[in-house]
């Protein structure tokens, strides 16, 4: 913890100079902090790159040269970064009315797709030094000067990368984090090819180049899958939405909340939808009022756009009542999570309706359809002349 907080006391000092110490939890902040991690990076890894080629060149070593070239990638993932970022700071405009702030998800994606033709790279070249080994170097004393640079550079940058792309929650920094992982763990390997090398004639670069390579392939496809995923629109954070639930039922207008939808349109760029229920007798307007408060509650506090349905519940109606409790237990049977809600009774001269909407988790893989029958058949079968009307609904999110 002593290390990571004077990686982010460094970063602070570069922001007090190019940045006048911007609030990382602004739009604008944000950005900013992130462009100065990616052109920190390029310089870092621009510098590691001329100081592993001239090793490589002098050593003749051909694992160094492919670790050096390693490193100019990296640069590049960082460029990819500082461009995501860029793009991803641009206004709504009529093409694009949510923002641009997916760019940086695809930066992040990016990223991972250089780490993963890295790893390729690398493998390729490792089979080819198994085939073909070459004789290990003896003058090595400058090269592992360097090699150890490198390690102690790209586990300050993992620090700062992962510090702060955690704090302004960048998909794209936490990829060149784990990059930087994967460049610690290579160049590692390389030093203890050629010191083994040095030390005992053992030619292994090809071994250790390989399973290096696999490492770096590893974090790549895990970095992809992870920046992949809110492309690809995945739930969001259970505490999310449990801050979002409480701050709702707070207010004693609300009894109860269901179907609440986030989208994300990057970091930042969150819009919610929810329906609340209310008292179907209580005051249409005052409730509507309260309700126009609640959303800008939700805006302020979560920094999101916010709307809310509302539906009006009997609460005074006991047979109702009585009936919804039994169609909530009786749902249980499908799964036990599932949940009901907008319930309702038709009443009619030989049988009752009753008409709900059934949340069902998306472990059951049933189709809806084969859904809905199994549902209508327990009504049936447990209630005396019921029949169920059920729209089937899968969950956006998850508590």
């Amino acid at each position: 913890m002593i290390y990571s907080s004077k990686v982010i006391n460094m970063i602070k000092i570069l922001s007090k100079i190019f940045l006048r110490g911007k609030d990382t939890a602004t739009d604008a902040g944000r950005r900013a902090w992130g462009m100065l991690c990616s052109i920190f990076g390029i310089f870092l890894n621009i510098l590691l790159f001329g100081g592993k080629l001239a090793a490589g060149m002098l050593s003749g070593s051909i694992a160094i040269t492919a670790d050096a070239f390693n490193n100019l990638s990296d640069a590049g993932s960082s460029l990819i970064t500082l461009i995501g970022f860029k793009f991803a700071g641009m206004k709504p405009d009529t093409k694009h009315p949510f923002g641009h702030g997916r760019f940086e998800y695809i930066s992040g994606l990016l990223v991972s797709v250089v780490i993963i033709l890295v790893g390729f790279e690398l493998l390729t070249s490792s089979v080819d030094k198994i085939l073909n080994p070459e004789a290990p170097q003896k003058n090595i004393l400058l090269p592992v000067c360097i090699l150890v640079a490198s390690i102690l550079v790209k586990g300050y940058m993992f620090m700062y990368n992962n510090s702060i792309g955690k704090k302004i929650n960048s998909a794209g920094m936490k990829a060149t984090a784990m990059d930087c992982i994967s460049d610690c763990a290579a160049t590692t390997v390389v030093l203890i090819s050629v010191l083994v090398g040095a030390w005992t004639g053992l030619a292994i670069d090809g071994w250790c180049g390989a399973a290096v390579s696999l490492f770096v392939l590893f974090a790549g496809f895990r970095s992809a899958m992870e920046t992949l995923q809110p492309l690809l629109g995945s739930p969001p954070e259970e505490e999310f939405v449990r801050d979002i639930e409480q701050t709702v039922t707070a207010h004693s207008v609300v009894l109860g909340i269901h179907d609440l939808v986030i989208h994300d349109y990057g970091p930042g760029r969150q819009m919610l939808s929810l329906h609340a229920e209310v008292d179907g007798k209580g005051d249409i307007f005052a409730i509507h009022d309260e309700i126009d408060l609640i959303e800008q509650e939700l805006n302020e506090k979560f920094g999101c756009s916010a709307v809310i349905h509302m539906d009006p519940i009997e609460t005074d109606n006991e047979k109702t009542n009585g009936y919804k409790c039994t169609v909530a237990k009786l749902i249980k049977e499908i799964h036990k999570d599932a949940t009901i809600h907008d319930f309702r009774m038709v009443p009619g001269p030989t049988h009752t309706n009753l008409i709900f909407d059934a949340v069902i988790p998306y472990d059951v893989k049933d189709e809806e359809e084969q859904i809905r029958t199994a549902i209508c058949a327990l009504v049936r079968e447990r209630m005396e002349n019921c029949n169920a009307v059920v729209m089937i609904d899968r969950p956006y999110t998850t508590i």
